[in-house]
């Protein structure tokens, strides 16, 4: 089958041009993970939406489309955490340490991304038993080779946007990180289509799920299926960037107790309590905050136990 007619709905003009449908985009979908779409087409429809806009029927199509394609193929995890902008910012990623708090608590994370090597997978020995990462590349090679269209394009398209809403494992949570503000509401809309009942989403850090301890921030997405907007307040009065070029930070320094970061040790807490809420382990954020910091405090003695 040809993409052709897909382009046309969304290409054909003005006042003439719609969105694709939720069963149009998962079809279109299907067919350019499929590699069967001619090369042509697929630019010219990534390109068109890049240029009008994401909406979010669209969005959620193309990821129920992702979500076939691996249904089955990945355990199924408590909380999904994608990971796909840390190879292109500045510090160590500090959100590993806070999945960890949220593994030793008892809940499985999966996460999925694509970054620079040295951003991520160098630190990935920092992961413990609860906490997966699947490569996407490995994970679903249709789908890298859409992301890496960019390099052709000179721009990102919505492919970003829908494998941040993938969910390979089909947890019943989801945190996600974005870099621009406009993108929360959109991936709630897309995710409520789906039928999903609990996602938490923030501008984070270069764009990932995790927290600036200095600023207030707003907590989008889903309570048991219902829209929300939920302040955070900030849990410190530091004015550090949370990339600071000038504060490297090895986390596995961090992690054992051999660095004293109190900056650093609050991004991990109070990432960690924004998905400890998620997975329903405290009902609210208060205490959600509290049993991070009990699970900072206690992290060493948790693991000889597990051990």
């Amino acid at each position: 089958m040809s993409l052709a007619p897909y382009v046309q709905i969304v290409a054909r003009g003005q006042g003439r041009a719609r969105p694709l449908t939720v069963d149009e985009a998962q079809a279109a979908m299907a067919l350019m993970l499929s590699g069967d779409a001619d090369p042509e087409a697929v630019g010219a429809l990534l390109m068109v939406l890049r240029l009008r806009g994401e909406v979010p029927a669209e969005i959620a199509g193309f990821t129920a489309a992702m979500r076939d394609q691996v249904k089955g193929d990945l355990p199924r995890a408590d909380l999904d955490w994608p990971v796909y902008a840390a190879g292109r910012t500045r510090g160590a990623p500090l959100f590993l340490l806070a999945a960890r708090l949220v593994a030793q608590a008892g809940f499985s994370v999966s996460m999925h991304g694509w970054n620079a090597p040295e951003a991520l997978r160098n630190h990935l020995h920092l992961a413990c038993q609860g906490v997966t990462y699947s490569p996407l590349e490995t994970l679903s090679p249709a789908a890298f080779r859409l992301l890496k269209l960019r390099d052709t394009f000179g721009l990102r398209s919505c492919v970003n946007t829908v494998l941040r809403m993938w969910n390979p494992s089909l947890a019943p949570a989801t945190v996600q990180g974005v870099f621009h503000p406009s993108y929360r509401s959109l991936q709630a809309e897309a995710a409520a289509l789906l039928d999903q009942k609990d996602l938490t989403i923030i501008k984070g850090g270069g764009g990932e799920f995790e927290r600036h301890p200095g600023k207030e921030v707003t907590l989008f997405g889903l309570r048991d299926g219902i829209h929300i907007q939920v302040p955070a307040p900030a849990k410190q009065t530091a004015s550090r960037r949370l990339h600071d070029t000038t504060a490297q930070i090895d986390l596995a320094s961090l992690w054992y107790g051999q660095l004293d970061d109190p900056f650093a040790v609050a991004t991990v807490t109070g990432t960690a309590a924004l998905a400890l809420w998620t997975v329903r382990a405290e009902p609210d954020l208060e205490r959600a905050e509290k049993l991070a910091e009990r699970l900072w405090a206690t992290r060493h003695t948790s693991e000889s136990l597990t051990a």
